[in-house]
């Protein structure tokens, strides 16, 4: 089943952010590898693709696990929670419909 991974950012993140993202980035590869991540990215603080040093505010994650506990595990061991990059995190179970 997909769950949604729900990030909200910590103000003032970029440069934590920033000094993670080559790892969490991998973890988000080895789920591609598998074929079980439907979507990812984050929220960009402004409108716009690039918010520069406006920066981010959270990130949002599809991706297919065998449960919840499974989810919410993976979720707590990204490189971002252990960075102090997300002050929350919110696992859900996502129905894709389109």
């Amino acid at each position: 089943m997909y769950y949604a991974i729900i990030c909200e950012d910590q103000e003032n993140s970029l440069s934590k952010r920033t000094q993670s993202r080559p790892a969490h980035i991998q973890r988000l590869h080895e789920l591609k590898k598998q074929d079980r991540i439907l979507i990812a990215g984050p929220h960009p603080a402004i409108d716009s693709e690039d918010p520069g040093k406006k920066g981010f505010v959270g990130s949002l994650i599809v991706a297919e696990f065998h449960s919840l506990e499974q989810a919410e595990q993976w979720a707590r061991e990204d490189p971002y929670v252990d960075a102090g990059v997300y002050k929350k995190v919110t696992v859900k179970p996502f129905k894709k419909v389109f």
